[in-house]
């Protein structure tokens, strides 16, 4: 398994993550439901294979729960990342989720993580979105500090994507960043290095999932890039969809980890395999990054 540290929290963390939203479970949103059996084989099936990386959130409907049934009992096996800010509504057929930059509402969803999730610490408390200004001027910022003195955290960070991201690099007080990135969605590229410049730790998300045909929940435009980029006639009978989409993300040099969410053992199998190869070549790298370009990105 590859290994790599994750910025200055110093945290030696699997290369490929798990992202536990596809754990949401029913009346969320989505095409796939996990049963509560599922799910906890599945997580069990993540830490035997090695990887020690789960993010989660309260937005993720049960996934907390889940994560705490199931792993409690193997807490020092893995690190355990959640989100705060989240602020859902649960309709009686589907979650809405909302985020809201309060005091209340971030303590509220630290104090329900912590009994959900059946640990006593969160290894990493990360911002649910937001800007630079609310976070300093409403005191939230400082709100992890306390929790991080009470030893209820250990290290906080802020999951975000443009136009906030910049400003929240600036800060320089954030131990990980969250971010967006796959060949089809490059926005965020040159960002990605600034922040790990700051000594913070890079955690990737939509690495696989934001990217191709396969996803579960289908993003047009993104599908439209990888066609007109004419991605297929890359592929050869040794590479996926799936693999090429990958390797090209960890072949970010600041790619700490990537949160993968999958409920399919095959496809953990195949995440596994194609991260163990490590980046792509050279080559290969940069003619998909030109084609890419070409079809706008």
């Amino acid at each position: 398994m590859r290994m790599q540290t994750l910025g200055r929290t110093g945290l030696k963390v699997t290369q490929l993550g798990y992202g536990s939203m596809g754990l949401r479970g029913p009346r969320t949103w989505g095409v796939r439901v996990v049963s509560d059996g599922d799910a906890d084989r599945f997580l069990n099936q993540v830490l035997d294979v090695g990887i020690n990386f789960i993010d989660t959130a309260p937005d993720y409907g049960f996934a907390e729960e889940r994560i705490g049934r199931a792993l409690s009992k193997r807490r020092d096996e893995f690190y355990l990342a959640t989100k705060c800010g989240c602020d859902p509504i649960q309709h009686d057929d589907q979650l809405e989720i909302r985020h809201t930059w309060t005091p209340e509402v971030i303590t509220r969803n630290l104090e329900q993580s912590l009994k959900n999730l059946q640990t006593d610490y969160i290894d990493l408390m990360q911002f649910h979105g937001g800007d630079a200004k609310t976070l300093v001027q409403d005191g939230l910022i400082d709100l992890l500090k306390e929790f991080q003195q009470q030893g209820k955290i250990r290290y906080f960070g802020v999951s975000s994507s443009l136009p906030n991201l910049p400003g929240l690099i600036e800060l320089n007080v954030f131990d990980t960043f969250q971010i967006p990135y796959s060949c089809l969605n490059r926005a965020h590229h040159d960002l990605i290095t600034r922040a790990a410049a700051t000594g913070a730790g890079i955690i990737i998300r939509g690495g696989i999932a934001h990217g191709g045909p396969d996803a579960e929940i289908q993003r047009d435009k993104l599908n439209a890039i990888w066609n007109e980029a004419g991605l297929d006639e890359l592929l050869d009978e040794q590479m996926n969809r799936a693999e090429l989409i990958l390797r090209y993300t960890i072949s970010h040099p600041h790619c700490d980890t990537t949160i993968v969410g999958t409920c399919n053992p095959d496809h953990l199998a195949e995440n596994l395999q194609a991260v163990e190869k490590g980046p792509l070549p050279q080559p290969l790298y940069d003619e998909i990054t030109a084609r890419v370009k070409r079809a706008g990105q």
